[in-house]
């Protein structure tokens, strides 16, 4: 598997970060809700997050470093073709570099939250075992590395 944490800053692109900052200020109320109910503070088995992290030439919804793993929140306007074939194309890409892409719904964030902590849950530990990375760390501490 190829590794982006060995080429530095995990493949961080700087020139993308004005429109991650406003991204971020205009989050939807799925990702909002994914943020604050699952995924902020260490929620997640105690791994930090980050939101709208650019990653390569894209700005992923939410990024753990340490997994390498991009969590995405898809609205309605995914379903669109042309949109839907551009997530397809960028998930290959950020995948071939070494990443983990894990997509919900809105509606999936909106109306099963339990599911989603679940199926999120799963994919950190399939991530864990896939980098032979050891526990993480306590609830509280987050992810230093």
């Amino acid at each position: 598997m190829n590794n982006p944490t060995k080429r530095g800053h995990y493949l961080y692109n700087r020139t993308l970060r004005p429109v991650a900052g406003t991204l971020r200020k205009n989050m939807t109320k799925a990702e909002a809700c994914l943020w604050k109910y699952v995924l902020r503070a260490g929620m997640m088995n105690g791994y930090t997050l980050n939101r709208q992290r650019p990653v390569m030439n894209y700005i992923v919804e939410f990024f753990c470093k340490r997994l390498c793993l991009a969590v995405e929140v898809d609205g309605i306007t995914h379903q669109d073709e042309e949109t839907f074939l551009k997530d397809r194309t960028r998930e290959r890409e950020l995948e071939r570099a070494g990443f983990k892409v894990v997509r919900f719904t809105d509606e999936e964030v909106l109306k099963n939250i339990d599911g989603v902590r679940r199926r999120l849950k799963e994919s950190v530990e399939e991530r864990e075992k896939q980098l032979g990375l050891p526990p993480p760390y306590p609830l509280g501490e987050g992810d230093r590395h």
